[in-house]
């Protein structure tokens, strides 16, 4: 699988970072020599999600984060925008006359998938959306990674079966180290490995798979 290439910034909460974000995607893009064929989608999702994160009420002169991670020549997109204000947004239904309130419907059509994630330090949330290319494979391999790397979204293996990732957060050892504590969507134990240690992950995982669990096995698969 080839490595995905990725880039972060963080914007200033005005409304000329929205156009700023739309530049910045469409240059990454070219430089990463990526298909065009969701890009236009791409923009569109990324401006509706800094749009509400440069809106919504947060402590200080905190800035918007901006990650845009591309897999292969764009067969995958991923888009998360954070930010420090509190609650979760959630799709709105607006009547014919309302001005507004139909980003995140937007969001919904275009994307193969978003959600809202905890932040993994620091306060807020961030609110990601996947795309996918005409015929693109939606489930990559297999992949090992550190456990620092792992995303919400994303199944990792524990206990012999396949779980979906609910959330990540970091915290520390009392000798100084780096923890990660990742949260399962169904309810099990949650993982709580060091942060260089190895996991085998996947964006999705057959349902058969994910409800079944192994009566014993190690923590995280080998």
């Amino acid at each position: 699988m080839a490595t995905p290439k990725e880039v972060t910034f963080r914007l200033s909460r005005c409304r000329s970072s929205v156009p700023r974000a739309r530049a910045a995607l469409r240059a990454k893009l070219g430089e990463w020599r990526a298909v065009q064929a969701a890009a236009a989608d791409a923009e569109l999702i990324l401006s509706e999600l800094v749009t509400n994160a440069v809106r919504v009420p947060v402590p200080g002169d905190r800035m918007v984060g901006v990650r845009i991670e591309c897999r292969g020549r764009g067969e995958l997109l991923r888009l998360e925008v954070s930010d420090a204000g509190a609650g979760r947004p959630e799709v709105q239904r607006p009547g014919e006359l309302d001005k507004g309130g139909r980003g995140l419907l937007l969001v919904e059509a275009l994307a193969h998938r978003w959600g809202v994630d905890e932040r993994r330090a620091g306060i807020g949330k961030t609110v990601w959306a996947e795309l996918l290319a005409p015929g693109a494979d939606p489930a990559p391999a297999e992949a090992r990674i550190a456990a620092v790397s792992v995303r919400p979204g994303q199944c990792v293996r524990a206990w012999g079966a396949w779980h979906t990732v609910r959330a990540v957060r970091s915290e520390r050892y009392a000798s100084g180290g780096l923890a990660v504590l990742i949260v399962l969507a169904d309810g099990g134990p949650a993982l709580r490995l060091h942060a260089a240690e190895q996991v085998t992950v996947r964006t999705t995982a057959p349902a058969a798979e994910s409800r079944g669990k192994a009566a014993a096995g190690p923590v995280v698969s080998s």
